[in-house]
């Protein structure tokens, strides 16, 4: 298979992931695999305001609550999003850079529209993958 001219690799494709990258974009695989948890990390993402509350996400899965909030805790235990105590509820949001680091996983780039190629590397203190542009 040939690559046309100008056209790089997903980050997936380029090089092998280090062991502990591999682990740590594993869970967040597995978190988003399922469908229920995907479809409750979409609603939040296009939920008003950027941010939604658990009481706007149950009454959409013929599940119970505290399913719900399984599906929630495994979300969030992954790292993709964040929830917030307000009272009664919580309102939980998309942590962008952990979504974007998934999508980057698997978006080739075109190396004339957006520079040198992204390589995954272990982010500075918890070791997490992000992805750095390094100079060529």
């Amino acid at each position: 298979m040939t690559v046309p001219a100008g056209q790089c690799c997903a980050p997936i494709a380029r090089e092998p992931l280090a062991e502990d990258a591999a682990a740590e974009l594993a869970v967040m695989l597995k978190a988003v695999a399922d469908p229920v948890r995907l479809r409750l990390l979409s609603m939040i993402g296009s939920h008003a305001g950027g941010e939604a509350c658990v009481c706007d996400l149950t009454g959409t899965f013929d599940l119970t609550a505290p399913t719900i909030s399984h599906h929630l805790k495994v979300l969030r235990t992954a790292g993709l999003i964040d929830g917030e105590r307000r009272g009664t509820w919580v309102y939980y949001r998309i942590i962008p850079e952990a979504v974007n680091r998934l999508g980057a996983l698997f978006t080739p780039l075109t190396e004339s529209s957006s520079g040198p190629a992204p390589q995954l590397t272990p982010g500075p203190a918890t070791g997490s993958t992000e992805l750095e542009l390094l100079p060529t």
